[in-house]
């Protein structure tokens, strides 16, 4: 058993998947996560380009997911945001049927 301390150094009283966050430990979930060989080979690359690990990126896509907002959220938000568009709406000022059907009007 080993601990990660912020100094890079490690100790052994740590339990396994503990992770050192400045000045305590929060535990971590290890996950498996099945992908067809080509899907693989590419992230690997794209790691290697961007001088990391697929588990790196694995890790910063969940945790970027984790923090955005849900889809029941973003409908919430854009709803709010259409009402407060329409706010300067008014069914007061609409036309009359026989105005509506009014060809000359149009012309």
């Amino acid at each position: 058993m080993r601990r990660k301390h912020s100094t890079g150094t490690t100790s052994a009283s740590a339990t396994p998947g503990e992770l050192d966050r400045g000045a305590h430990c929060e535990t971590v979930k290890n996950i498996t996560v099945s992908v067809p060989d080509e899907i693989y080979r590419e992230a690997r690359i794209h790691a290697a380009e961007r001088s990391t690990s697929v588990s790196a990126m694995v890790r910063e896509f969940l945790a970027g997911l984790a923090k955005g907002e849900s889809d029941f959220e973003r409908r919430k938000r854009l709803q709010a945001e259409t009402i407060a568009a329409s706010s300067g709406f008014s069914a007061g000022g609409r036309l009359t049927r026989e105005q509506v059907h009014d060809r000359d009007a149009v012309r």
